[in-house]
């Protein structure tokens, strides 16, 4: 539940259409009382998204405009659906169907799976983790529990990406996977897991989604029964739509448009899961007569908490950056953001839980707190000292940490070393506790160098790198410890664990925060290495763990504080600075680098249908399909060209090549990336069209009208073979 619901703007609306409306900001209402056509609503964090979209339902129902029956709304979670509901029911609007994606499918799947297929649905597994253990031990491959665990997120994303197992090598490759074992090997077990499901005649959750859409496009009479109960569609967090989703979205619709959606590029954060914002940002193309609605007055945070984020943003790069929007807060002024350096990671855990301690003494509920992290690694060591400090705490989105399995597991094989050491080869050649404790768990899979990636297997290394820096740092503090006195220790912190779960301070990660908020804030180990995380190489990524910081930011209502250590440990080298996001925005850092956004403001935007801009806005292209074979196209890249990617394309190679160094002078005057200025497809598909006119090059995907006024005279004068200053000519 967001701030916004509590504020006295929004009192409790009585059973009227026109009172439905009482209390709605401009931008809000305007949503609210949008109900034909297509609708983008742009939703900043915590403009009151969810109240505006709920009100434009209820107040579609209590107008007599929308007949509950026939209004589906979507989400991604249950709670949220849940929350939703309730709301809806307190409008009036009840028998409005809200729903997660799986859920709604599912029920359809039930009701005409006899009709299409006969016979009974196959039986729904609840984890395919054990199916994906069998197929490994079919093909004879063995596979431990964090690469079974990443296994599985490789089958996922193949599904709701429509990836088959043929084409997964490549697929993955295109994505820039970083995958746990080689694709051919992944691609394997994936047509095993596919096979074994059959034989067991049983389906997965992400069946549900593909054999709801198998069905819709392959009997046109049951997508014409589906699509006569529901005529109207919401669909919320629009920004985390995987393709599968939006391809059983679009046979839910049809030809019609009677849809509306609600999402944030700059939350865009689960992109690993298959997730794409392309929809949310390609919708004025697929739709150019929608009516779009920016909600940036920000009714959570605190003017103070509001401007790190909007400092956050302006330094970002990227398709999702063309679309930040600029959050105006709407609350009272509050406390400037704190920024913190310590010495070492235990001094930035036992400053953390002093900060908690004091501001609960002061009266803040300790639910009301939160300490945000990027890793689950990093919970340990704030779960002692939270712990040592008498607060009460608990654990969100993750096992604590003594509950780990690898972490028990070590447990016990150093309980073990610690009994028959002596006869162990193992520790034949250490000659101190950090020594024998590294080779102990190098048998249970720690190693001196991190895994690559970011799946389960980096997880299951971090909690054992935890234990051999619990190890160092505990030999340092005694000198003489032996193996038998670290058990013990590690007895004694897991023992204080144990305790039944209690309402106190959250410990999240980023990821896991995303839809919560808290009225305090500490957001932890915002350092280089961790925030960007060091994987995160490409730009795309760097970006993404930006978004993550924002998100991060966005969670608080009053308090934020911001920390970072130099050193891992006490006495260790102080090697570690600040996240480069902070640059410009904390005390001491330079000025803030600021930059203009075409969705800075709130407002409403309505589609055009005539006169001059109306010439430029794109065609109608619903659903877009390739020019050569006629396919319906549902990739991004393939839509800006439009055609497939395997089709033969006409693009005239010495004009793209034309484009590309008049892109890349453009790029180096600016300062930027050189897709800021176009990205490699839409350079393609204007090579491939030639565009003659504006009108026309207004059609390209990809070609914003921001765009079209900074670049169209030099794009059309290029393709019309004129010399453009910083473009040589071919001859």
């Amino acid at each position: 539940m967001t701030a916004a619901t509590h504020s006295t703007l929004f009192p409790q609306v009585p059973d009227a259409a026109d009172a439905v409306l009482e209390g709605l900001d401009p931008e809000q209402r305007e949503v609210a009382t949008a109900l034909h056509g297509p609708v983008c609503v742009l939703a900043g964090a915590g403009t009151g998204k969810t109240r505006a979209i709920t009100h434009r339902i209820a107040y579609g129902v209590r107008a007599g405009i929308l007949q509950p029956s026939s209004v589906l709304a979507v989400t991604f979670t249950n709670r949220a659906a849940g929350e939703m509901r309730g709301r809806l029911r307190q409008l009036g609007a009840s028998g409005v169907q809200a729903r997660t994606f799986h859920s709604a499918a599912l029920r359809q799947l039930q009701y005409f799976w006899p009709k299409a297929v006969g016979g009974s649905l196959p039986r729904l597994v609840d984890r395919k983790i054990q199916l994906v253990a069998d197929a490994a031990a079919a093909c004879h491959v063995r596979l431990d529990r964090g690469e079974l665990r990443d296994v599985t997120a490789e089958i996922e994303w193949s599904k709701v990406t429509q990836t088959v197992p043929a084409d997964y090598a490549a697929a993955a490759a295109k994505a820039g996977r970083d995958v746990p074992r080689h694709p051919a090997e992944i691609a394997q077990l994936y047509a095993a897991y596919e096979d074994l499901k059959r034989d067991r005649t049983v389906i997965d959750f992400e069946d549900v989604l593909l054999l709801t859409v198998a069905i819709l496009q392959d009997r046109h009479d049951i997508a014409e029964e589906v699509r006569a109960q529901y005529q109207h569609f919401v669909v919320d967090e629009y920004q985390d739509v995987s393709p599968l989703q939006q391809r059983l979205l679009e046979l839910w619709l049809g030809e019609r448009d009677n849809l509306c959606v609600v999402g944030d590029a700059s939350q865009t954060i689960y992109s690993f899961t298959g997730a794409t914002p392309d929809h949310l940002l390609d919708f004025r193309t697929r739709h150019p007569g929608a009516t779009v609605v920016k909600l940036v007055r920000d009714y959570r945070s605190s003017p103070q908490v509001v401007h790190l984020a909007n400092g956050l943003l302006a330094q970002a790069r990227g398709r999702a950056a063309e679309h930040r929007l600029e959050l105006i807060s709407q609350r009272a002024p509050g406390p400037d953001p704190v920024y913190s350096e310590y010495t070492d990671e235990p001094a930035e855990a036992e400053g953390a839980a002093r900060r908690i301690r004091d501001l609960i003494a002061s009266g803040v509920p300790a639910s009301e707190i939160a300490i945000l992290f990027r890793t689950n690694s990093q919970s340990e060591i704030y779960e002692q000292a939270l712990a040592d400090a008498g607060v009460p705490y608990q654990l969100r989105g993750a096992e604590r940490f003594f509950d780990r399995p690898e972490v028990r597991k070590a447990g016990i094989a150093l309980r073990g070393a610690a009994r028959f050491g002596g006869n162990d080869a193992l520790l034949d050649d250490t000659v101190d506790l950090p020594s024998q404790v590294r080779a102990v768990l190098s048998g249970e899979g720690w190693t001196s160098r991190p895994p690559a990636g970011s799946g389960a297997v980096r997880e299951r290394w971090e909690s054992l790198a935890a234990l051999v820096h619990l190890a160092q740092d505990f030999a340092a503090a005694k000198p003489d410890a032996t193996l038998g006195d670290l058990v013990a220790e590690l007895d004694e912190r897991a023992g204080a664990q144990h305790a039944p779960p209690v309402q106190g301070v959250t410990l999240a990660s980023l990821h896991s925060a995303k839809g919560l908020e808290w009225d305090v804030v500490l957001l932890v180990g915002v350092a280089e290495g961790m925030m960007p995380i060091t994987y995160a190489k490409t730009d795309e990524q760097i970006e993404e763990e930006r978004r993550l910081l924002y998100v991060g930011v966005t969670r608080a209502r009053e308090h934020l504080s911001v920390s970072w250590a130099l050193s891992r440990s006490p006495g260790g080298r102080a090697n570690r600075r600040p996240s480069r996001f902070l640059d410009g925005l904390r005390p001491g850092s330079g000025n803030a680098v600021t930059r203009g956004g075409t969705g800075g403001t709130g407002g409403i935007e309505r589609g055009v249908t005539g006169g001059v801009e109306g010439a430029v806005r794109r065609v109608n292209r619903k659903p877009a399909r390739c020019r050569v074979c006629g396919r319906t196209l549902t990739d991004a890249g393939e839509m800006k060209l439009m055609r497939c990617e395997d089709c033969p394309s006409d693009m005239d190679e010495g004009l793209y090549q034309r484009l590309r160094d008049w892109r890349a002078a453009q790029a180096e005057r600016s300062g930027q990336p050189d897709f800021c200025v176009f990205t490699d497809k839409t350079l393609m598909a204007i090579a491939e069209a030639v565009p003659a006119t504006p009108a026309e090059l207004a059609g390209i995907p990809g070609v914003l009208t921001r765009k079209l006024k900074r670049f169209g005279a030099d794009v059309l004068a290029i393709c019309a073979g004129q010399d453009i200053e910083g473009v040589e000519d071919d001859d």
